[in-house]
């Protein structure tokens, strides 16, 4: 099974996927928990610099080059863990490339074709939380705000969001603004629905 988590920066995705990772691995099941942009790859590292403003990169570059770290990702991680039977649990995928690349690159089409012969998730959880909230968390993390952290930016990347959960396949939108313990609970009565079919 393979699970992506989505949602603006500062919804909690990145929370609750480890939540979920560690309840599947309480109850038995072996999981690969894994990230986007990569962490320990020359090409996710890159991309990194760029939404710090290490270096400057073209809209449409810094989205080939989120396109070509999940390539590797998929192809080093994400298919063997699959092929040997783990549930991967992804924080960001593809439909992040879409929605943030949609601010600064206007054809969706394009964006969208990235990403097509990439496998599509069995589940996609999309956190929903409002944008203003989303600025208060980013805020209280202290860290140095990044280059997708704005809150109009974040608004219309929202807006790109809604209309993937409706045209792609295995949405399930989540009230962020919930507590941890709640959404946790939520998740895992979906995903464990999922898992006695």
């Amino acid at each position: 099974m393979f699970i992506a988590f989505e949602g603006l920066d500062g919804s909690g995705s990145s929370t609750q996927s480890r939540l979920l990772a560690e309840k599947m691995e309480a109850n038995g099941h072996a999981v690969l928990l894994t990230k986007e942009p990569t962490n320990d790859s020359p090409i996710g590292k890159l991309i990194r610099e760029i939404l710090q403003h290490k270096w400057e990169c073209s809209p449409e570059g810094l989205q080939l080059l989120f396109s070509a770290d999940r390539a590797e990702h998929l192809k080093n991680k994400i298919e063997p863990a699959l092929k040997n039977g783990q549930v991967v649990v992804t924080d960001r995928y593809f439909f992040s490339t879409i929605a943030y690349g949609s601010l600064a690159v206007n054809d969706m089409e394009w964006l969208k074709a990235l990403s097509k012969h990439f496998r599509v998730p069995d589940i996609t959880f999309l956190f929903k939380l409002d944008p203003d909230e989303c600025m208060k968390r980013i805020a209280g993390r202290g860290n140095e705000v990044e280059l997708f952290e704005k809150s109009e930016k974040l608004e219309k990347i929202w807006k790109t969001y809604e209309k993937l959960s409706e045209e792609y396949p295995n949405f399930y939108v989540i009230d962020a603004s919930k507590s941890i313990e709640e959404i946790s609970e939520e998740i895992w009565k979906t995903v464990s629905l999922l898992l006695a079919e």
